[in-house]
């Protein structure tokens, strides 16, 4: 009993610790190793591979991470802002598609491509050097040329976009 009365003291200060812990995790979801992060920084790879990023890229962007992860306002900004500083200070690919295979299973990966995709489509054309992109990230992330092609098929169709390279199979 004496020793029980003893720990009831600390309770608070552990409820509290725990409750910090869990705040902090909540305002890690924009660092670099979350998965979200590492998603929005290859979209900017991708937009950035052209040399201009055009606003309908920028909107496109928005669209997109509100639908898939939810998020309005500053918590979308938030997340845009990390994913563009993280993008803009990389070197190369690896620090991302190391967190999204880690993070994310074959189908989302996928569907990423998808995405990436339909950010390329975003300014009405893609470039040689998008497709280069995405296609290194592609390989990076194990997602078969296959696929690659498929998304990019599909991702044409949303963007209701005529592009004469969609004949090629790169």
């Amino acid at each position: 009993m004496i020793h029980q009365q003893g720990i009831f003291p600390y309770v608070p200060k552990i409820s509290r610790f725990l409750q910090d812990i869990t705040n902090d995790a909540d305002e890690s979801n924009d660092r670099p190793n979350d998965a979200r992060v590492a998603v929005v920084a290859l979209c900017y790879q991708v937009m950035e591979a052209d040399g201009v990023i055009s606003e309908s890229e920028q909107k496109r962007l928005r669209e997109l991470m509100e639908t898939k992860y939810g998020l309005h306002g500053t918590g979308l900004s938030n997340l845009i802002a990390a994913g563009e500083e993280a993008g803009s200070e990389a070197v190369d690919f690896y620090r991302f598609t190391s967190d999204v295979k880690r993070h994310l299973d074959e189908d989302q990966r996928i569907k990423l491509i998808g995405l990436l995709w339909d950010i390329a489509y975003a300014d009405g054309s893609r470039s040689e050097m998008e497709d280069n992109v995405v296609w290194r990230i592609a390989e990076l992330i194990g997602v078969s040329g296959r696929d690659r092609v498929l998304e990019r098929q599909e991702a044409l169709k949303r963007a209701s976009t005529t592009d004469e390279k969609d004949t090629d199979t790169q």
